[in-house]
């Protein structure tokens, strides 16, 4: 099964509830509350989204935290990478992961299916994330040709 880890479900959460209001601070106080997330989980991700440039922070009675773009203009695929690191479905997805890689056959496959999967992930921004999902976008990727 291919699964995020549940920091990252939490990370893609909160940055969905930034979306619904891109222009209001939150703090990491109301967005527990907001979540049903435990404080001490919002305030690690947010430092982590924070120092990945997804978010910025206002000090003060009217501070919190922000996004630091619209919600249009980030993909599903930076905060996965951003909590995660580079979106591979396998170690070989990874160049130089694996002392197989040379002659492994599987390789140019697994490289097609991340290539799909990271396509799709970035064709769904946040702000489609706070739509219903029968209003998100149809993710239609051309069929293609598995490397021989």
């Amino acid at each position: 099964m291919i699964r995020m880890n549940k920091l990252t479900d939490y990370g893609v959460v909160l940055l969905t509830t930034f979306a619904r209001e891109p222009a209001k601070g939150i703090s990491a106080r109301e967005l527990s509350a907001r979540t049903g997330i435990p404080q001490p989980t919002v305030v690690k991700l947010l430092k982590t989204l924070l120092k990945a440039g997804l978010l910025v922070s206002q000090r003060g009675t009217k501070g919190g935290y922000s996004l630091a773009r619209t919600p249009e203009e980030v993909p599903v695929s930076t905060v996965i990478e951003a909590l995660e690191g580079p979106l591979a479905i396998t170690e070989c997805s990874v160049p130089g992961s694996c002392e197989h890689e040379r002659l492994c056959l599987a390789r140019p496959n697994w490289t097609a299916v991340n290539q799909v999967i990271q396509e799709a992930l970035s064709k769904v921004t946040l702000a489609e994330m706070t739509r219903p999902a029968s209003l998100l976008p149809s993710i239609e990727t051309p069929p293609r040709s598995i490397a021989q």
